[in-house]
C-alpha cells in the first residue's frame, strides 16, 4: 500500500477506528476523584480548543487563518489530542498512552499530510506561506500575522461539533460514574 492509498483510507478510517480504541480503552480505565480532575482538565481544555477551531473553520469555503488557526494548522486535530490525553490520564492507565500515540501518528498525521495535499491544490501560494508561518500541529505561542476570523456559533453547529462535545461529555460521566461506584464498593 502506497503512502498516498494509506492517507485517503485513514482519511476515511480515523473516525470509526478511534471509537472503537476509545470504547476499549474506557473499558479498561479506573480512576480516581485526583485522576479525574487532573484528566478531566486537560480532557476540557481540549474540548475547548476544538470548539474554538470550529467557530472559526469554514471548511472547503476558505483557507482560515484566523483564531486557532494562526497558532497551529490543525487546531482540531490538537484539541482531539488532548481530549484523548486528558481521558488516559484521567482513567489511570498510562500504558494505553503508547498505544494511543501508536495510532493517533498513524491515522492523523497521514490525514494531515493528505488535507495539506488538498489545500495546497486548492489554495496554492496562500497555503505555502500560510504552512511556512504556523506549525502543523504543536500551537505557537506567537500568533501569527494573518485577517483575523470571527467566531460564531453557526459554524460550530454547521461543523457538527455539538456531536464532539456530547461524546466527550458522555465520556467523562462514563468516568465519574466508575469513580462512584469505586466508592460505595469500598
Amino acid at each position: 500500500m502506497t503512502s498516498e492509498s494509506w492517507r485517503k483510507r485513514a482519511q476515511k478510517l480515523r473516525v470509526p477506528a478511534g471509537t472503537v480504541l476509545g470504547i476499549v480503552f474506557l473499558w479498561l480505565m479506573h480512576p480516581s476523584v485526583r485522576s479525574l480532575w487532573i484528566g478531566g482538565g486537560i480532557a476540557a481544555a481540549g474540548a475547548l480548543f476544538r470548539l474554538w477551531a470550529a467557530g472559526h473553520i469554514e471548511k472547503g469555503r476558505a483557507l482560515t487563518r484566523g483564531g486557532p488557526y494562526a497558532y497551529c494548522r490543525n487546531p482540531l486535530y490538537f484539541g482531539s489530542f488532548l481530549m484523548a490525553l486528558g481521558i488516559i490520564v484521567a482513567g489511570q492507565r498510562y500504558w494505553l498512552l503508547l498505544v494511543f500515540v501508536i495510532f493517533y501518528t498513524a491515522f492523523y498525521f497521514p490525514v494531515m499530510k493528505a488535507e495539506e495535499h488538498e489545500l495546497l491544490s486548492g489554495y496554492g501560494e496562500a497555503f505555502v506561506e500560510y504552512s511556512r508561518a504556523v506549525p502543523r500541529f504543536f500551537p505557537s505561542f506567537r500568533r501569527a500575522r494573518f485577517a483575523p476570523s470571527t467566531f460564531m456559533w453557526s459554524r460550530v453547529i454547521r461543523n457538527r461539533e455539538h456531536r464532539t462535545l456530547a461524546g466527550f461529555l458522555a465520556t467523562e460521566a462514563i468516568l465519574v460514574f466508575r469513580v462512584f461506584l469505586n466508592i460505595i464498593n469500598l
